[in-house]
């Protein structure tokens, strides 16, 4: 038999190259016509509230009181039972939406399906973190900021390096991206002007979101990442590269990056990916000891970006500009968490870690303009002789992820932005 023969079947009809198939169940939050915002599960084109599942009697084996933990505008307090309550709940969402489902399940599922629903943000971010964990994309960057000079810093092989970003500002999928005003300073000027960012970019990262969480002054070592850790999102960190140039040094950056964080709506647990875990990537010189790591956390997804022009969507068409891999990254989540608190930080259910963008070695592979236009040098062609150089107002990027294997495929949707002015 082969691995897609074995596969549990759902009840549900579920297209074959779906998002969210039985072996995925993302959950997110979903408000409803009436205002109404619950945390919800997708399978197939479908969409299950289940604070409804819980009312019908049917989560009662997953947690105490489960409606008032879903009957929520945030998934939070899920986040914050830890994995015990994760893994109990993917059991029985399994089971009543797979063919052992019983006839009368089936009917009280029926019930729990909700349409016309708005996705929300997921969580209610704690605090936000951006890494730069692709030593592609930090060796591209290095080659274009510092051309002639050494890349990468001399730290980039020894610590996951990173920044605290807005929680404020984060923002889910479809939500409209306002062109940032910043201080900004030609090459030749003698002084800075302010004025709209004329160099706005995006980058194509992957999100981790926590759970329990540790006491303030208790390091969480890289063994117990995975009770800390629920799943992962689609995350594209808006970046105003000129604002960027000018703020950052000597420090990290600020209003080039705060103005905006996008996420996809849906949360992909570590369980359903743990068929695509992959090898870590081999890492010279061994960190020291409390970013090693024992056991794999790469993951084989397939990460890519389209590119939509106005005069694109007057005609329903859009352009792919980026296809690359999340496998490669140097650092992985269990040492970005490990370095993260290891002077005691705090981490709280709802927190969100981004990857840093994710890039290859060629150009169609770069998750950045800045890397793809060689900071504007060398513009994108795109379909009638349109060009970018960084996006123009109307832009609108679409980042879609997806994992797959056999017939297997757990995917993310996709997280979009629009420019406007």
């Amino acid at each position: 038999m082969t691995a897609a023969s074995q596969r549990r079947r759902s009840w549900i009809s579920i297209a074959d190259d779906s998002d969210f198939p039985l072996e995925n169940l993302p959950i997110g939050v979903a408000s409803t016509p009436s205002g109404d915002a619950h945390v919800v599960v997708a399978i197939g084109d479908r969409v299950v509230d289940l604070a409804l599942l819980a009312r019908f009697g049917l989560l009662d084996e997953v947690a105490a009181n489960p409606e008032s933990l879903f009957a929520a505008p945030a998934c939070n307090a899920f986040l914050a039972r830890g994995r015990a309550t994760w893994t109990a709940l993917r059991s029985r969402l399994t089971q009543l939406l797979s063919s052992d489902a019983s006839a009368k399940e089936r009917g009280s599922i029926e019930r729990a399906f909700v349409r016309n629903v708005t996705m929300q943000l997921p969580i209610e971010v704690a605090d936000y973190v951006d890494f730069y964990s692709s030593i592609e994309h930090a060796t591209n960057l290095g080659r274009i900021l510092r051309p002639g000079g050494e890349p990468l810093l001399a730290n980039y092989r020894h610590i996951p390096i990173g920044y605290h970003g807005r929680a404020s500002t984060v923002v889910v999928s479809g939500t409209d991206i306002r062109r940032p005003n910043g201080q900004t300073k030609a090459p030749a000027a003698d002084a800075p002007t302010f004025g709209p960012s004329s160099m706005l970019d995006f980058e194509l990262e992957v999100g981790f979101i926590t759970g329990p969480g540790n006491l303030h002054g208790e390091p969480i070592p890289t063994a117990a990442a995975r009770e800390h850790i629920y799943g992962l999102v689609l995350l594209n960190d808006w970046s105003a590269r000129d604002v960027q140039g000018w703020e950052y040094q000597p420090l990290g950056p600020f209003l080039s990056k705060s103005f905006a964080t996008s996420i996809s709506p849906w949360i992909v647990s570590l369980d359903a990916l743990e068929p695509f875990r992959v090898a870590n990537r081999r890492q010279e010189p061994t960190p020291l000891p409390y970013l090693q790591v024992a056991e794999n956390w790469a993951y084989d997804i397939d990460l890519e970006v389209d590119l939509q022009t106005r005069a694109m969507r007057a005609r329903g068409a859009s352009a792919p500009i980026a296809r690359t891999t999340f496998s490669q990254m140097y650092w992985n989540m269990a040492q970005q968490l490990a370095h993260m608190t290891i002077n005691g930080s705090r981490v709280r259910p709802g927190d969100l870690y981004g990857s840093g963008t994710v890039s290859g070695t060629e150009r169609g592979t770069f998750g950045s303009m800045i890397e793809l236009t060689e900071r504007g040098a060398r513009p994108l062609v795109l379909p009638d002789a349109e060009q970018r150089g960084f996006l123009e107002d109307g832009d609108t990027v679409v980042m879609r992820g997806a994992a797959t294997r056999g017939g297997l495929r757990v995917g993310f949707g996709e997280v979009a932005g629009t420019i406007l002015p």
